[in-house]
This record gives C-alpha cells, sequence and structure tokens, in this order.
C-alpha cells in the first residue's frame, strides 16, 4: 500500500551543483509520476544526487544514460525496487511511498523488463494473469479456489485486439512456441491491462531482432494514443528519437538535461550523456 511521505527541506544536490532543473509538463498540468531530489547512495558511491523527473499523460518519456549513470537506479526508486534515501515521488500530485514493487504495482504502476518475466510453459492467459489469478462465483471459487479459465481467457484476448496485438491467433498457445517479439507484446499487453496509471518498459528491444523490435514500439506508440503515459529506458538511440516526446538524459548520477527530439539532434543527446557537450538551456 502506498503512503503519505514527508517532502525533503534540504536543497537537493543538484540544485546546490547548478545543473540544469529538469524540463516539466506543461504549465497548469499535474503530472501523473513526478520525482523531486531523489537521492540513492550505496555506501560511498552516490547512485542518484538529487534528480528531478516528470511524465504527463498521454507522454513517453525516455531516460537514456551510459552505464553507471543512475538510470536504473531511478527506476528502481520509481518502481519500488529501492527506497532512495531522499527526495519525494508524487503519483497524481500525491506524495507517496513505495516500500516494495507491489507498493507501486497496487498503485497503477507497472513494470516491463527486458528479462521476459514470462512463464514459457503457461499459455498466453495465464501468463497476463500470473499472480493475479481470478476464481470463479460460488462455492467452487470460494472454497475450492477453482480458476475462471474461460473468463481470464476471454479478457487476454480482448486486451490483445485493444492493443492491436494480430500476430498471436491462439490465446491457449503456449510462451515456448512463441518469438521474442511476441512474448514481450504479451508482457507489455498484461502491464498495459493492470497498469492503469504508468508504464514502465526498461529495455524491451534490447534482446529483438528488428522485425520484432518495430512490434513493441508499435505497441509503445499505441498506449500513447489511449493516453497511457510510458517511460522508455534504452540505449537504442535512433527507437528512442523514433517514439519518445521527450529525453530525460543521465549523466554520473545526475539529470544532464531534457530535451525535445524535434529540437535536439541525436549526435547532441548523445554528446550530453557523454558529457562531450553541456546543455545550458533546457527544451520544453
Amino acid at each position: 500500500m502506498t503512503e503519505i511521505a514527508t517532502p525533503p527541506s534540504p536543497q537537493t544536490t543538484q540544485e546546490a551543483a547548478g545543473d540544469p532543473p529538469a524540463a516539466t509538463p506543461s504549465p497548469g498540468t499535474t503530472p501523473v509520476l513526478e520525482a523531486k531530489g531523489l537521492v540513492k547512495r550505496f555506501g560511498h558511491v552516490v547512485g542518484l544526487a538529487g534528480v528531478d523527473l516528470a511524465l504527463s499523460r498521454g507522454e513517453v518519456l525516455a531516460v537514456i544514460g551510459d552505464n553507471g549513470s543512475g538510470k536504473s537506479t531511478l527506476i528502481k526508486c520509481l518502481s519500488g525496487a529501492l527506497r532512495p534515501d531522499r527526495g519525494t515521488i508524487m503519483l497524481e500530485g500525491n506524495p507517496v511511498t513505495f516500500r516494495s514493487p507491489l507498493d507501486s504495482r497496487l498503485a497503477g504502476i507497472e513494470t516491463v523488463y527486458q528479462t521476459f518475466a514470462v512463464v514459457p510453459a503457461l499459455d498466453i492467459a495465464s501468463n497476463m494473469f500470473l499472480g493475479r489469478e481470478e476464481r470463479i462465483g460460488g462455492p467452487l471459487g470460494l472454497l475450492l479456489r477453482k480458476l475462471d479459465t474461460r473468463g481470464m481467457r476471454k479478457r487476454a484476448r480482448a486486451q490483445l485486439s485493444k492493443l492491436g496485438i494480430t500476430t498471436v491467433q491462439d490465446i491457449t498457445q503456449r510462451l515456448e512456441t512463441l518469438s521474442g517479439g511476441q512474448r514481450q507484446a504479451v508482457a507489455v499487453a498484461r502491464a498495459a491491462a493492470f497498469g492503469t496509471k504508468v508504464m514502465i518498459l526498461d529495455e524491451p528491444t534490447a534482446s529483438l531482432g528488428v522485425r520484432e523490435s518495430t512490434q513493441v514500439l508499435g505497441l509503445i506508440k499505441e498506449l500513447r494514443s489511449q493516453g497511457m503515459p510510458v517511460i522508455l529506458i534504452s540505449h537504442n538511440m535512433p527507437q528512442v528519437f523514433a517514439v519518445a516526446d521527450r529525453i530525460h538524459i543521465q549523466r554520473l548520477g545526475r539529470c544532464a538535461g531534457v530535451v525535445s527530439p524535434a529540437t535536439t539532434s541525436m549526435e547532441d543527446a548523445v554528446a550530453i550523456m557523454t558529457g562531450a557537450k553541456r546543455l545550458d538551456a533546457q527544451a520544453p
């Protein structure tokens, strides 16, 4: 369950260091998910040094950065896998604290990882309702815990259809018979079915081929068209520029800037990420 967190009073490390403030959504709109001054240390190693982030409804926000930049730590804090040492996380304008990934899921935040968090021996519907199995009504469901297999398959089929996933024909197919792209599509569909507020995709195309990656990118665009805010973590710059509305750049535990693909080139984004260029003026 989520609980109210007390906002930190000290000035964040990022602000004190004079780093550029993170770009925010349009004035007058409340971000769906917002982080302010997140700090996370691992002993003497600083994972996050006062990072800000804002995600609007119907937006794809890409998070890029080199290894050790803090992007994974940032996402783990937002998804409940880690608890920040300082800072505030706000969901729809309300401060929240996630003690575990279950807390973030209950709050409406779903995360899809690159490692195919599915069970190959189970069918598509069973994977989509994994850990959320539904039982039939009456004594059979209450006492014998009989699963509503027919109902879950019907709802799984409807969810795949809603996202335009047409490559999967049989909802009773075991995942081990599907391609990598189809398996990832099932994982995304599962997250979309239960993620009511935010979707976090962590390197969703890292182990996929060109054709399968295109399919997953199409799903991301479809989620955006349905108003679902998406955070995309990726090393693939062409894919980032193909789907992102804004790009949050991490460097050495700090936010080096937030840019727009419409006004920033791929080369400039990489230069900011590696420290070869400093972003003095933020893109809206």
